[in-house]
C-alpha cells in the first residue's frame, strides 16, 4: 500500500460519510469494501486533514465528517 492508493481509499471513504451521519466502523468497513489495514489508512489520513470526527459508544466506534465553520 502507498500513499496514492491510501489517498484513494481516503476519497471512497469521504464519499460514504458525505451523507452527513455518523457511521459505525463495521458498517463503513462492509460499504467501502476496505480490509483493516486500509480503512484504517483511509481514517488516519482524512483525521490528519481534520476532515472526520470520531464518537466512542460502548464499544462501537463512530466516524462522521467535521463541520468546519469560519467566520471572517
Amino acid at each position: 500500500m502507498n500513499r496514492n492508493e491510501i489517498g484513494v481509499n481516503a476519497g471512497k471513504v469521504w464519499q460514504l460519510l458525505s451523507n452527513n451521519e455518523k457511521w459505525s466502523y463495521g458498517l463503513l468497513k462492509r460499504k467501502s469494501g476496505l480490509k483493516d489495514k486500509e480503512l484504517g489508512a483511509a481514517l488516519g489520513w482524512l483525521s490528519r486533514e481534520s476532515k472526520i470526527e470520531f464518537d466512542q459508544c460502548d464499544e462501537e466506534l463512530y466516524v462522521y465528517l467535521c463541520v468546519n465553520v469560519y467566520i471572517g
